[in-house]
């Protein structure tokens, strides 16, 4: 593939491990050597102050509240100080008003969210297959209000994503605080195949600045079961991809009965509900390796299980719910296996995918997530039946007072960071959500898995000041939190206007504008295109076109 600076290896890494891991008796990664990719010191943001206030607020506090205002908000260095109700509606009282600050805003007609929360980040860098600075990641993920991400598993060494969390979480850097959860067999430099070396992993992990563990892959169960102790011994947070390889003795059940804390995707859960089998329904001629094949199965996965509010459903979804388990769909992860249109052809490819990613992204035999090689519309209505299921858990979790959060699993499968996250949202939407639900799963709900929720998550006096401002009423339209807005008709004047777009990000009481981010975000892809003698607009997708 023309102008794809990856290696075979790092191609055939990336692969498994997004989907399926190699086993865990394969040497790790070196920890060796320096990351070309650096990332600059932070010249954007102003503040902390001593004293912000923003002026005639409507926010949605994140734990489910309807939308209250107008308040003024103070911030004090990097905590939220007082909101201050001055009023009601379209009737301000003056002397309610709060005194003057160092710093003000006014935000009349904005909404203000808490910062949200991504439970499901990979920082990718120069020398992933992504072949993307880590510094445009960061950028995209801030101007789109994500605050707090949790990075679930690098190729990277620990220490490099160690030392971005430590700066991002001092804002030495532009982006999000992290919490580390590396990949369970890159922990070490040798084989984990045992118990005991299992329990060293999560000793060595602990040491070296992780908070969690990321579990993925084909996982002796013994080894497994001593890692997931050993971690709760330790106060390590763990979740986990339920590669198929290990579903038959590893699934939701049996690892949350084992202390497993979350999962990612959806892998492993319909498993736990099978009724008339004990293995998914692979055609014969199967090879996990294929991944338009394993892609193409993966869809029709959530039909071979038990009917929606069938007894076996019910029973899985108890035994979770007394676990306190959190699901972290990822739904935007899949969403192009759906409908490859929606989201190859997706409005901001133009001016926010760099051609570089758009390389990754292109049908390959090696590059992971680039399955398409003859995807065809019976694998895409499958894959739309599939949602309907998986989505209907999803929301019966919620329902019944479970945990689910906003992950976004983004640099593969035309799902770019930042924008795909909005898109999880609105995923969450069409599950059932109501908009505020959204809204808490993105913040709260997250933070709670986390375990942050004492500093994030919510607007309340003592948090962190981490908050999202937009222009408009993002419940009505969740669109506006898109980094391209959405588009409106004017009726004064006629014309199409483009709207929205999240407006500031503020983290630890720094305001970033994120509209300026986005113009950064911009230039360094139209830089890219220019390098290339690639007109702007749209990138081609295919290099022969026999229907001319």
């Amino acid at each position: 593939m023309t102008s794809l600076r990856i290696t075979l290896r790092q191609s055939l890494l990336g692969l498994a491990l997004a989907a399926l891991a190699p086993n865990m008796a394969a040497a790790a990664p070196s920890r060796s050597g320096p990351i070309a990719d650096p990332i600059p010191p932070r010249s954007q943001g102003v503040g902390p102050y001593q004293r912000i206030v923003l002026r005639n607020v409507t926010y949605v506090d994140g734990t489910g509240a309807p939308a209250q205002g107008p308040v003024d908000i103070v911030i004090s260095g990097d905590k939220i100080a007082e909101i201050r109700s001055i009023g009601a509606p379209k009737v301000i009282d003056e002397a309610l008003r709060a005194p003057k600050g160092d710093y003000e805003m006014d935000l009349t007609g904005y909404y203000v969210l808490p910062g949200f929360v991504d439970t499901h980040t990979h920082l990718h860098s120069l020398e992933d297959g992504q072949n993307v600075p880590a510094d445009y990641i960061l950028k995209l993920w801030l101007s789109h209000g994500i605050t707090t991400a949790r990075d679930v598993g690098s190729e990277r060494p620990i220490e490099w994503m160690a030392d971005i969390k430590q700066r991002s979480n001092r804002n030495e850097i532009v982006g999000p605080r992290f919490e580390l959860y590396p990949f369970f067999h890159s922990i070490l430099d040798k084989p984990v195949n045992d118990p005991e070396t299992a329990r060293l992993a999560m000793r060595e992990a602990k040491r070296r600045d992780a908070d969690g563990i990321k579990f993925l892959g084909s996982i002796p169960e013994d080894v497994l079961f001593a890692a997931l102790d050993e971690a709760e011994k330790l106060g390590l947070k763990t979740t986990m991809h339920h590669a198929q390889q290990l579903v038959s003795y590893a699934n939701v059940l049996k690892t949350s009965a084992h202390g497993l804390d979350s999962m990612e995707h959806w892998y492993g859960l319909p498993e736990a509900m099978f009724i008339d089998r004990t293995v998914q329904d692979f055609p014969h001629d199967y090879v996990n390796n294929d991944e338009e094949m394993r892609f193409a199965e993966a869809g029709r996965l959530w039909k071979q299980t038990a009917k929606p509010g069938s007894e076996r459903w019910a029973a899985v979804m108890d035994e979770l719910l007394k676990r306190n388990f959190a699901l972290s769909p990822t739904f935007t992860a899949y969403l192009t296996s759906r409908d490859f249109m929606r989201m190859s052809r997706a409005a901001w490819h133009d001016e926010y995918t760099m051609p570089s990613l758009w390389d990754w992204y292109r049908p390959s035999r090696v590059n992971h997530g680039s399955y398409w090689f003859d995807w065809t519309t019976e694998k895409e209505m499958a894959w739309k039946e599939n949602y309907r299921l998986w989505m209907r858990f999803v929301n019966d979790y919620k329902n019944r007072g479970g945990l689910v959060t906003v992950g976004s699993d983004s640099g593969y499968i035309y799902n770019l960071y930042g924008f795909g996250y909005i898109q999880e949202m609105e995923l969450l939407r069409e599950a059932g959500f109501s908009p505020l639900e959204v809204i808490h799963a993105a913040t709260q709900a997250g933070a709670k898995v986390l375990g942050r929720e004492h500093e994030v998550g919510t607007i309340r006096a003592g948090r962190k000041a981490d908050l999202v401002i937009v222009k408009g009423n993002p419940l009505a339209n969740l669109k506006l939190l898109f980094g391209t807005g959405t588009i409106k008709l004017n009726d004064e004047t006629g014309k199409v206007e483009r709207i929205g777009g999240i407006s500031y990000t503020v983290k630890d009481g720094i305001i970033y504008d994120a509209q300026k981010l986005r113009a950064e975000i911009r230039e360094m892809v139209a830089r890219q295109k220019a390098e290339r003698n690639m007109p702007p607009g749209p990138m081609m997708i295919e290099a022969v076109d026999t229907t001319r």
